[in-house]
């Protein structure tokens, strides 16, 4: 997997051409202590009339599906387990998170604090 940092972006899973002489690390994506790894789950792209709704007008996605979690927060030298696990479907903050792209997909990594609800 190869990092881009050169375009302020984080693009992981993909070489890119563009940026001569970059560094290419390679590594796992596994999140640390209390942080997940979602999958944004979209919105409809058609409403019940049948009227399209592209891309660019939809609100940004606020449920995903977990698909990685950290070990835990540490409190008081102790690790406490994540209320959530992998394949949790979740609503989380609006705008929070960092955004990845792990091969060719769009993956947010979040704090478990920024989880808002579980979907049951």
């Amino acid at each position: 997997m190869a990092l881009d940092f050169a375009q302020g972006a984080c693009e992981i899973g993909t070489r890119l051409q563009r940026v001569p002489n970059m560094k290419e690390v390679t590594m796992d994506l596994v999140p640390l202590g209390d942080r997940v790894i979602v999958r944004s789950l979209e919105a409809e792209d058609v409403t019940s009339s049948g009227i399209v709704i592209p891309d660019t007008a939809q609100e940004k996605p606020q449920r995903g599906e977990i698909v990685a979690v950290g070990s835990g927060r540490i409190e008081d030298g102790k690790t406490i387990p994540l209320e959530v696990s992998e394949g949790d479907v979740v609503i989380y903050a609006k705008y929070g998170g960092t955004e990845v792209r792990v091969e060719g997909e769009d993956l947010l990594v979040l704090r478990e604090s920024d989880i808002l609800a579980k979907v049951v």
